[in-house]
């Protein structure tokens, strides 16, 4: 066997540098979700992912998306947005209508209590963010970033049938 034969036999190790990249990469974002996390539970009452599936819906036509729809854009299950939704029905957040057409259908609607707990959450978010993200960063760093993390998202978001997403699931 060749050596270039042996080698693709092999896992590429990260170099060294590649391993302080990742293991930052995963420091930031553990701590960054965090962060957003801690601050909408003292601020707001609810997880950050409760918080991304109200903005969703009220940049939503008539504040209404199918629970499919919805799911894909938080990029989560269908089971955990169920069990999420369920959640923000006992808060009086968010109401479940059943889509006319499909029978198996069902669309998140935000309510009005729903927007006005968006409406006084989102002010504290915001500083969160800029705070622990954009004031950070000079302007090309905040642009590289954004680049960056469009290529990997791109990546991980495959087009064909049978791509294994957490919505399909």
């Amino acid at each position: 066997m060749t050596k270039a034969a042996a080698s693709t036999d092999e896992p590429q190790w990260l170099t060294a540098e590649e391993q302080r990249i990742w293991r930052s990469y995963l420091h930031a974002t553990y701590l960054l979700e965090d962060h957003m996390d801690r601050q909408l539970q003292r601020d707001a009452g609810m997880p950050h992912v409760y918080y991304g599936l109200l903005v969703k819906l009220a940049e939503s036509p008539q504040r209404r998306l199918r629970m499919t729809e919805l799911a894909m854009h938080a990029k989560i299950t269908r089971s955990r947005l169920s069990h999420a939704v369920a959640r923000l029905e006992k808060n009086g957040w968010v109401r479940r209508e059943d889509c006319t057409w499909d029978k198996r259908g069902q669309f998140a609607v935000l309510t009005d209590q729903g927007m006005e707990v968006l409406r006084n959450a989102a002010p504290g978010h915001v500083a969160t963010v800029r705070n622990a993200l954009f004031d950070r960063l000079t302007p090309e760093q905040q642009k590289s970033l954004g680049e960056i993390m469009e290529i990997i998202a791109e990546g991980l978001q495959p087009d064909e049938a049978g791509a294994d997403l957490p919505w399909l699931r």
